[in-house]
């Protein structure tokens, strides 16, 4: 890496979506600190998972695949701080590395593209997705459809649906509202099509040890978006969730009180299940027993996705 005058230097994956979100960090950063652009440094790395596109992320490595070479810089301090969407961040992260920030949190909505509601699906329809959460959600209120592998930043995923690879496809509404894509898709009300955990929110992470740079970062820390972040995560956590486990969660708070409204689904739709469950935002023990409680609710069908079965 060059010299630099930079006051931080950010590593980013440099898809589109990724380098918005990296675009956005800058901006709060400068707004936080008085600084010009130029005392942030944005440094792409080409991640693995933006490489393979022909097969789910499930069957290459999972969410690995989104933060190991940005891992792998800033333990070698090639960067002071990475920007992830905390969507694709695996749950169990290295112990030397901390999550210092998360930004303001967007809609946590998906959008749906090609029809204009989940009922106005056309019978019998193909939706693209790859991920677990919208297949089954999807099979479970249309269980008429059928679902095909839909892998690839938003621009590819359009294109494969401009090409009639699928009649639908379901995309989220922060990476379409980041990427300037508003007036894209129908936006599926959060209550009753529940979202994935940590959608639609920034993560800044960097080493634990470096103190210097978890203060600059607190300064564009959202509190009630980390606290709703690191809830759905520790709930992820209990419930042994891996990239094959279509777990949805909606989170919603009172002052310094969280509600987690989480349901588990079988892959195919058939089965699902749901729990509410509330506690304080900076004491996180009730979260364990909440995935306690939703896991003794599996049935035979559902087990094998979850907890120690899923591994």
């Amino acid at each position: 890496m060059s010299e630099t005058t930079a006051k931080i230097r950010l590593g980013t994956r440099n898809s589109p979506l990724a380098m918005a979100q990296a675009y956005e960090t800058r901006r709060r950063l400068c707004d936080a600190h008085g600084w010009g652009e130029d005392d942030v440094e944005l440094v792409p790395v080409m991640a693995s998972g933006d490489k393979v596109l022909d097969r789910p992320l499930a069957e290459i490595g999972g969410k690995a695949l989104w933060t190991k070479e940005l891992d792998y810089w800033l333990h070698e301090g090639h960067i002071d701080a990475s920007v992830h969407s905390m969507k694709d961040v695996e749950t169990l992260r290295p112990a030397t590395l901390a999550i210092a920030a998360v930004l303001p949190r967007a809609d946590t909505a998906d959008r749906l593209v090609g029809a204009a509601s989940i009922a106005d699906i056309p019978e019998g329809a193909t939706i693209g997705t790859s991920a677990p959460r919208r297949a089954a959600q999807l099979l479970h209120a249309r269980p008429d459809c059928k679902v095909v592998s839909f892998r690839g930043n938003v621009a590819t995923r359009l294109a494969k649906l401009e090409r009639g690879e699928a009649d639908c496809t379901l995309l989220a509404s922060a990476g379409l509202d980041r990427l300037g894509e508003e007036g894209i898709g129908a936006r599926l009300d959060p209550d009753t099509w529940l979202p994935a955990p940590a959608q639609g929110a920034i993560g800044i992470e960097c080493r634990a040890d470096d103190a210097d740079t978890r203060a600059v970062l607190d300064a564009i820390n959202h509190k009630p978006s980390y606290h709703a972040v690191m809830a759905e995560r520790a709930l992820l956590k209990a419930l042994g969730g891996t990239c094959h486990s279509p777990i949805a969660v909606l989170t919603s708070a009172q002052d310094d009180v969280l509600a987690l409204r989480c349901a588990l689904f079988s892959p195919d739709g058939t089965e699902r299940i749901e729990a509410t469950h509330s506690g304080a935002a900076n004491d996180l023990g009730w979260v364990a027993a909440m995935g306690d409680a939703l896991l003794a609710q599996l049935t035979p069908g559902m087990a094998p996705h979850f907890g120690a079965g899923s591994h």
